[in-house]
């Protein structure tokens, strides 16, 4: 499908409709929310402004807390849940690893409150496991590559922002109780979860202080079999996990607040199963039988400590202050693989070895957003941002190191501009961002089996001057069309690169290899929000001249390849309340092409492949509430794809999974019910399905029907 098909289709959805805005993709227009202004426009702090969502030449989804409640009883994990609702946000491999799972066809950039999780320098692929959802109110989503949080956001931010402070004096406790179990209630499926936040408030102060305790029990496929652990990447089926979080704040006058928040999150393995390989050939995915892994289990540590200062009226403008420490350690299940062999220690070639990656940020940001004196109607933004990275990973076993120590430093200052016209009927916004970015490394000797080469360490540094600009059209109330070019920028993990050099003599001071990525994106969208409909079409296409790739090796390691890469696509939004008091309806469909020189020439003839880009998707969902009662049933529909320049085995065959929801709000608390994969569809994940089409052992089914009963309740 072209890019005239592409438009076609686009204009087609908008004459059904006449409403639309920056939806909640999926969801009904009254569940998006996050603060407002006094018109009710939404403002989302991931956008690093204060000025409404519409007044931005962005495409932004808002999870509330009611709809992300909803996803959470039915899947589990914050990823879950924004995989299930965004059509542009791949599948996930139900796994403990999100490699390869992208928004718009490119890794999104996950934070806390602002704060980024990714690790780009040596990616683990654990950022969407870093806190537990019970302590998150809702999710910001900004599409598209973007600059506005720094570096990683090139398909995309996805800002968890946490619970709020207490509202009123004197204190409120929130808990939650959870049980979880597969079709045909098998003892090992059961899981279980328990959580509570207290919140107190005396005056000026206020804080927030809970725990959460999940286990989770083994996974079932649509056959009733067990589903095959990952014993290498990390699983999240017989895990445990656990997070205790605090907030602290103190209001220093009406438009002045000073606020401390601190997360411990951990999740391992409980090291029950092993893997028994599936058959490709005659379709048998891989299950487990009970065993134990060798060596440590497969296990995410985040720890998250930050400052913040607000000050709402500040020489007639805002500011904002942010300091913060981030830490995670990340786990790698082990195996005699030939990456990891030897001969000096393990003459036989059976030496067993697993990784770690440990990873420490100590960041700041700055703000100032104000209007121009006299000229009230052109807002401003001024910032500075700094950020200070230190990663490696190392062989846990044999205290190797598979990735030296790398230090990574980002100065970035910035501006932004948003003028009003036309008395508000037209806006041109705009800015730029300069990134001085330098990377410390070491001399190192890579691996044996990479050549053992002496590699010359050295101080690589960069810069470069990140630039957006938009422009926001809205003629009538309810009717925004907008156009936009912006900016991405982020590093081709740098530890895949660095451990993986079998040349010798190289220098890292010219390794070309080590340039970053940058993603150009170009969007044209349509939004109209009148009366019963809502509807939205929103068209794209990003290049980057050196992009980033991941590859599968031999050893089922992935490494990067750096090639020009061009992504565009299409995303299109529906929604409805009809004639049924209560009873509201919806569609979201996704269509995406990702194009790239897999042979060097300079031509970009080859699809990327699974690892690298989603598959077409259409969802559909019904929401209903009446009274005390709720209930929300929805559908996705994964479309069939085949892949240019690709092995044919990794062709889609595509599979569509029907949710369930339903929820009642007793005098005690809510009660609820979710059911995933209701119908109990027998599918096999996408990552496993394409990709990884000659290795047996990760092939791997999706989960059968699971039910989950929930009780929510305030005191």
């Amino acid at each position: 499908m072209r890019v005239s098909t592409l438009l076609a289709l686009g204009a087609a959805s908008l004459a059904m409709a006449n409403a639309a805005h920056a939806q909640s993709a999926g969801e009904q227009p009254a569940e998006v929310g996050t603060e407002e202004t006094g018109e009710g426009d939404i403002v989302v702090s991931a956008a690093r402004t204060q000025l409404p969502a519409s007044a931005l030449p962005l495409t932004i989804d808002v999870i509330d807390a009611e709809a992300l409640d909803r996803q959470l009883v039915i899947s589990g994990s914050t990823v879950d849940a924004v995989s299930a609702l965004l059509p542009s946000f791949s599948p996930t491999r139900e796994k403990l690893s999100g490699a390869g799972e992208s928004l718009r066809g490119r890794s999104p950039l996950y934070a806390i409150n602002g704060i980024p999780q990714s690790t780009p320098i040596r990616d683990g692929s654990r950022d969407g496991y870093t806190i537990d959802p019970f302590f998150i109110d809702r999710v910001e989503v900004i599409y598209g590559s973007n600059a506005l949080q720094g570096i990683g956001g090139t398909g995309g931010v996805v800002n968890q922002v946490t619970v709020p402070a207490p509202a009123a004096d004197g204190m409120a406790v929130r808990t939650l109780v959870q049980g979880t179990a597969a079709d045909g209630f098998y003892g090992e499926s059961l899981g279980g979860k328990a959580a509570a936040l207290v919140g107190w408030r005396a005056g000026a102060f206020d804080a927030s202080v809970g725990g959460a305790f999940e286990r989770r029990g083994a996974f079932v496929d649509g056959r009733g079999n067990r589903i095959g652990v990952d014993g290498t990447q990390g699983e999240i089926q017989d895990s445990d996990s656990w997070s205790v979080f605090g907030r602290f704040g103190y209001q220093l006058a009406d438009d002045a607040r000073l606020e401390v928040t601190a997360n411990h999150f951990e999740l391992e393995g409980n090291k029950n199963y092993v893997i028994v390989p599936g058959d490709r050939a005659a379709g048998v995915p891989s299950s487990s039988v009970r065993g134990e892994t060798p060596g440590d289990p497969s296990s995410n540590k985040a720890d998250m400590v930050s400052a913040a200062f607000t000050h709402g009226d500040l020489g007639g403008g805002v500011l904002a202050l942010q300091g913060f420490y981030n830490r995670t350690s990340d786990v790698f299940g082990g195996g005699v693989f030939g990456t990891f062999q030897d001969p000096s220690i393990d003459p036989s070639g059976q030496l067993f070895d697993q990784s770690a990656n440990k990873s420490r940020k100590l960041g700041g940001k700055i703000s100032y957003e104000r209007a121009v004196p006299g000229y009230e109607d052109l807002i401003v933004t001024l910032g500075f941002d700094a950020l200070f990275d230190t990663t490696e990973q190392i062989l846990s076993q044999t205290g190797r190191a598979w990735v030296p120590e790398t230090e990574f430093r980002s100065l970035a200052p910035f501006a932004q501009a948003n003028l009003k016209l036309l008395d508000g009927v037209l806006r041109l916004a705009g800015g730029l961002r300069h990134e001085d970015v330098k990377l410390t490394v070491d001399d190192y000797t890579t691996l044996a089996s990479y050549g053992g080469n002496l590699v010359k360490g050295g101080s690589p540094s960069f810069d470069k001057t990140l630039l957006n600009g938009g422009v926001i059209v809205e003629p009538i109330d309810g009717v925004r069309g907008y156009a936009s070019y912006a900016q991405g920028y982020t590093i081709a993990d740098v530890g895949r690169i660095l451990r993986g050099i079998t040349e010798q003599g190289v220098d890292i001071d010219d390794y070309v290899s080590l340039e970053p990525v940058i993603s150009n994106n170009r969007e044209l969208g349509v939004e109209v929000d009148r009366g019963p409909l809502s509807a939205n079409a929103s068209y794209f296409w990003s290049s980057s001249d050196l992009g980033s790739r991941l590859v599968l090796t031999g050893d089922g390691i992935f490494e990067v390849v750096r090639a020009p890469v061009d992504i565009e696509g299409l995303e299109l939004s529906l929604a409805s309340q009809t004639p049924v008091p209560g009873l509201e309806l919806s569609v979201g469909y996704s269509h995406l092409i990702g194009r790239t020189d897999d042979d060097g020439d300079g031509v970009l003839e080859a699809d990327l492949d699974g690892a690298n880009i989603a598959p077409d998707r259409v969802n559909v969902a019904a929401d209903y509430a009446t009274g005390r009662f709720s209930a929300r049933a929805q559908a996705r529909f994964y479309l069939a794809r085949s892949f240019d320049g690709q092995p044919a085995d990794a062709a889609f065959d595509g599979y569509a999974l029907l949710d369930a929801y339903v929820g009642y709000r007793a005098d005690f608390g809510l009660l609820s019910l979710g059911i995933q994969n209701a119908f109990d569809e027998y599918n096999l994940t996408y990552d496993s399905d394409t990709v990884r089409t000659t290795d047996d052992s990760r092939f791997f089914a999706g989960r059968g029907r699971t039910m989950t009963l929930s009780l929510q309740s305030v005191f």
